[in-house]
């Protein structure tokens, strides 16, 4: 269906239902003239055509952003399977409408995601690392604290970051048994692992944030470099994070491998002893990083 079609069917004598598919906030902002409203991305969704259309027998035209998105087919879809037996997508949605010249209502302001500027401070209650641990049978997994952190940006470009990680923190979530859980925490405490009692703390300085081209929402998008320093030893250290603004506030999350060997936690590598047998343990570290941070001011 073209736009101009779709503007003949809604002119003709028997206009089908015309339904906004996005959010309220677009739906604010640009609308086809006589639409009504219900979020497709809403668990409610069918509830709510239901209360705008209860006869399911009634014709429906659904449409979203258009532009390759999947908003209208994915509501037709839902609809039919619902039993509304006369449901048509405009496939080409707003853009599409717009390109061709047709009137939107709205107020014009479609939502933008914010660009982040300025200081923002660590929330250290909120923030944490869930780091996983393996050896050939098993795993453990756990969380580690940060302690303080801060990230400055300047019109959404890194200026600095930087975040500290308690190590005395470290506790582990999947040992029911409190002895056996002591007993790793202790291990994973001593020189084998982590060195705690010589080095507290460890550290991310990150030097440079890098865009990532093909990101969408949802999906990391800035490559973070910098330096890890662990027990003293410092290595350069890259990984994708997924950064975004929600009111003052900027969240960021990455998954990244850590190699432990190569901050001289040498417990169990298979790389560097031999014979090891059920002493195995694997020399890679997986960490889940959460941060969230407050804008100063």
């Amino acid at each position: 269906m073209t736009a101009r079609e779709l503007q003949t069917l809604l002119q003709s004598a028997h206009p089908p239902m015309l339904l906004h598919v996005l959010p309220p906030e677009v739906f604010a902002a640009a609308r086809i003239p006589g639409s009504l409203n219900a979020c497709v991305y809403e668990m409610t969704f069918l509830d709510q055509v239901r209360a705008l259309v209860p006869d399911t027998s009634a014709p429906i035209v659904v449409y979203g952003a258009g532009e390759g998105s999947l908003d209208a087919a994915t509501a037709a879809e839902k609809l039919r399977a619902a039993g509304y037996a006369q449901v048509r997508p405009f496939d080409g949605g707003l853009a599409n409408w717009h390109a061709t010249g047709l009137p939107l209502e709205g107020n014009g302001h479609l939502p933008q995601p914010p660009v982040p500027d300025g200081t923002f401070r660590l929330d250290t209650a909120q923030s944490v690392i869930r780091w996983t641990g393996r050896n050939l049978f098993n795993h453990h997994s756990g969380t580690v604290k940060l302690s303080a952190g801060e990230i400055i940006l300047r019109q959404g470009q890194l200026a600095s970051a930087r975040f500290t990680v308690d190590m005395t923190s470290i506790a582990n979530e999947d040992i029911s048994d409190s002895a056996m859980n002591v007993l790793l925490i202790a291990h994973l405490r001593t020189a084998d692992f982590f060195d705690v009692e010589h080095h507290p703390t460890a550290q991310f300085t990150a030097d440079a944030a890098e865009k990532i081209a093909t990101c969408t929402e949802g999906t990391p998008n800035f490559l973070l470099r910098g330096t890890f320093t662990l027990r003293g030893i410092s290595r350069p250290l890259e990984f994708p994070v997924l950064i975004a603004m929600d009111g003052p506030r900027i969240t960021g999350q990455g998954v990244l491998q850590l190699d432990r060997t190569e901050f001289g936690s040498h417990y169990g590598s298979g790389k560097l002893f031999r014979f090891l047998g059920k002493h195995i343990v694997n020399d890679h570290i997986h960490l889940h990083v959460k941060i969230h941070a407050e804008r100063e001011g």
